[in-house]
């Protein structure tokens, strides 16, 4: 592992297009296996990664207002289309704290038990649980049982799964562009407006920033993390029914 090795990599992501604060997560975590081997003295220092991307830059404004929310719940879309299928993953994305696309798509049916939800964000590992809302059955049962024993009408074969979820990435991104126009949004709607949004909802309702940061698997939060081990999973539950309790009504 050379700095040019790791300089050629961050070129790579760029020309991908990927985001910046991406880049260095990824960075980071190659940073830490590094700092690993050489502890356990397979290799010595030479500071490869001195010359990239490794710090967090303030992302744009991806949060919209509760009122758009209810808008896009509100309106008529035809049954079974994809743009109603757009529609219901950004809003199961939302009643689940800002859930990712991804863990959306990977979510079993045995994964929801006795009421709650349980899953890993694949982005960090962390274990979330989530109880079981009214409005969250209501979009399961807005189609036909998934044949596999995926939960969301994401995967529905059992092959080539990869490729199903980004395939359903892609339409539902570019469906809510056309639900943004019908609600006129005047900011880019995609399905990680969720989390922005949830948690902007939930800061304007009064909710401790240390709540927010645990209902939405933020444990790197520095200012929140030493409440975040201690807090009951029952607040996070009431928070989250607080906020769709606004959307549902």
């Amino acid at each position: 592992i050379t700095s040019s090795l790791i300089l050629e990599y961050e070129f790579f992501l760029k020309a991908r297009g990927v985001t910046m604060n991406t880049i260095s997560f990824y960075m980071r975590i190659l940073r830490a296996v590094y700092n690993r081997a050489i502890e356990c003295g397979l290799t010595t220092q030479t500071f490869p990664f001195k010359n990239v991307y490794t710090g967090i830059s303030q992302t744009a404004k991806r949060a919209i207002p509760l009122t758009a929310i209810q808008k896009i719940k509100a309106l008529e879309l035809p049954p079974s289309s994809s743009i109603d299928l757009a529609r219901n993953m950004f809003l199961f994305s939302f009643y689940t704290r800002g859930m990712a696309f991804i863990d959306m798509a990977y979510l079993k049916k045995q994964d929801l038990q006795n009421g709650i939800l349980i899953y890993n964000r694949r982005k960090t590992g962390q274990r979330l649980f989530i109880k079981w809302e009214p409005c969250m059955q209501d979009i399961i049962n807005k189609y036909p049982p998934n044949p596999t024993p995926h939960l969301l009408p994401i995967i529905t074969k059992e092959e080539n799964k990869r490729q199903q979820y980004q395939n359903s990435l892609r339409l539902v991104n570019n469906k809510l562009k056309i639900i943004a126009d019908m609600i006129n949004l005047s900011i880019s709607l995609t399905l990680y407006a969720t989390r922005h949004s949830w948690a902007s909802i939930a800061r304007s309702q009064n909710i401790p920033l240390a709540v927010i940061s645990q209902g939405m698997g933020h444990r790197s939060e520095n200012t929140t993390r030493i409440y975040l081990d201690t807090l009951d999973n029952t607040i996070i539950d009431n928070a989250n029914s607080l906020i769709l309790q606004q959307v549902t009504i």
